[in-house]
């Protein structure tokens, strides 16, 4: 595991059609560093897995909005109008999925386990040209397991292990991508020294993750904020 002093060396060996998931939940719990970086890195053709696309001018939007992404792989299009745009001009591939079904998904690649049997999305399009086999005379639908060239996760603190704590709503879909990427890469708030938190505060083992850098404290966005009148 190594502590990455730059965002270019976090990002060493993205390429041009490489495959990114990319942590967070709409735009909470994203690793803002390394997607900025991806985009003054400039690669191109991305496929990327996330639960969606960001909104326009944060986050994922930033590299729908250069045309960097090929083919997304979300939940939902969200607040983005430009992944809708995109999305209804079909200037950009994409697979829709199920949310829990993605998480799955992405369990199931990070467990090893290549592909699993789900109700969700039987008798919608979905079903179209996919394995449906009955168990208990119920139909389920064969969905495989994903994985990704990198994983781009966002923490709270590491240790220099590469030990992830994850705070509040952070520890979403930051998890489970950890454990299915090649390589992953983990942007934190705080570098710790070993044994700088009690070892049950552990939510991503040191073994799933490969580089971490230290970004500091970012901006947090949130996608819409209500107050009262």
């Amino acid at each position: 595991m190594t502590v990455c002093d730059s965002i270019d060396t976090a990002l060493a060996g993205i390429e041009d059609g490489a495959t990114i998931l990319a942590g967070g939940f709409g735009i909470v719990g994203i690793p803002e560093r390394l997607i900025e970086g991806l985009r003054d890195k400039g690669v191109r053709e991305l496929t990327v897995i996330s639960n969606n696309c960001g909104v326009d001018d944060w986050g994922l939007g930033l590299l729908l909005r250069n045309r960097q992404i090929r083919k997304m792989v979300a939940s939902y299009v969200g607040e983005n109008k430009e992944f809708e745009r995109q999305l209804l001009a079909r200037d950009i591939e994409v697979e829709l999925v199920p949310q829990g079904t993605l998480a799955e998904r992405i369990r199931a690649g990070g467990a090893g386990i290549p592909a699993f049997y789900t109700p969700a999305g039987v008798g919608t399009p979905l079903e179209e040209g996919r394995e449906v086999r009955v168990f208990d005379g119920r139909p389920y639908l064969l969905e495989r397991g994903l994985t990704a060239d990198f994983a781009l996760v966002k923490a709270w603190r590491a240790d220099r292990l590469g030990n992830l704590v994850y705070r509040r709503t952070a520890r979403n879909f930051n998890p489970v991508m950890a454990t299915a990427g090649r390589v992953t890469v983990a942007e934190v708030e705080e570098v710790v020294d070993v044994g700088g938190f009690d070892p049950d505060q552990v939510h991503t083992p040191s073994v799933y993750v490969h580089r971490v850098l230290a970004a500091g404290e970012v901006e947090k966005r949130i996608e819409r904020r209500t107050v009262r009148a």
